[in-house]
């Protein structure tokens, strides 16, 4: 696979390994938000364990107001992050 296949595969199933801890396997709850980014972006972020910084970040993700965060919220997230990231190293 190329990188950029290899990526998606490692965005995917890093969704599908914190969704549907607590139900539907299609997305997250607040809680398993919460350990994905204390888990998977901690270092990034900072903040994970913060609980009203994560209930930001929950609600500012969760667009339709369905209380859950689905994949296409959750990939809004990483590319905004990813975006972040890029726009850092561009400038060092």
């Amino acid at each position: 696979m190329t990188d950029l296949n290899t990526a998606m595969c490692l965005i995917i199933s890093t969704f599908e390994k914190y969704a549907g801890k607590e139900g539907d396997k299609h997305t997250l709850s607040k809680l398993e938000l919460k350990e994905l980014l204390q888990n998977e972006l901690g270092e990034l972020l900072g903040k994970a364990s913060d609980k009203a910084a994560v209930d930001r970040i929950f609600d500012d993700l969760d667009s339709n107001k369905d209380n859950s965060v689905d994949f296409a919220e959750f990939g809004k997230m990483i590319f905004c992050l990813t975006v972040m990231c890029h726009e850092y190293f561009c400038k060092k």
